[in-house]
Parts: structure tokens; sequence; C-alpha cells
């Protein structure tokens, strides 16, 4: 399974269902079930099902804020040259956290090894 690293308060948004949009640079083809990584807490969270991620526009950007939660109305423009909403439904939060060492140079992604148990 694979880990995306999500800073606070936003991980904390996602795994109560209120932020369905997690706004990247980056496209991804990944789908499916994710682990959920608090970036610097070296704790798997919980998980999400990972269904799209679609090129956004600014319009896209300062009139959706329901699904992303970032103030935006009042953008002039897209926080990146190419701005991304991966989607996310139906979260899971993890009642103990699980522990995992991370790897030298993750920023977005980690590969968890198979002995890490998550809910999958």
């Amino acid at each position: 399974m694979k880990g995306l690293l999500i800073k606070s308060p936003w991980i904390d948004l996602i795994l109560e269902g209120k932020k369905t949009w997690e706004i990247r640079g980056s496209n991804t083809k990944t789908r499916g079930r994710i682990a959920l990584i608090k970036s610097g807490s070296g704790m798997i969270v919980g998980e999400v099902n990972l269904t799209d991620c679609k090129e956004l526009s600014l319009s896209d950007y300062q009139h959706r804020r329901e699904f992303h939660c970032v103030d935006s109305e009042a953008s002039t423009e897209l926080p990146y040259k190419k701005t991304y909403a991966w989607v996310f439904e139906k979260p899971i939060i993890y009642h103990e956290p699980i522990p995992y060492t991370h790897p030298l140079g993750a920023v977005i992604w980690v590969k968890l090894p198979e002995e890490v148990k998550t809910c999958e």
C-alpha cells in the first residue's frame, strides 16, 4: 500500500470527511485505497479511497471551496502552475495510529512495507 504525506490541519479535515479534494501541483494516476500519513509524525493515521484526479481552472479553485477547504475566493491565481484536485472518498480514521519508518527523501508518497498492517 502507498502512503500519502499530508500536513495538519488538512489531514484532519480529510479524515473527518470535510475535505474531499487535496490540492496538489502534480497529477497522479494512483487509484484505490491509500494510507494517510500525518506529515512529521511518523504515524499512519487513516486511509481513504483516491478515486480521481482533475486539473483545476482558476474558477474551479475559487468557487469549489466546499471541496478543498482552502480560502480561495479572493485568489487571483492558482497555487501551482498546473493545479490538480486529488479526489477522496470514504475516509477511515484509525483508532490507534500505526508507526512506520520514514524513508529518506520521501516528500509526497511512501511505499509502505508489507509488514505495516492497515485496514486493507
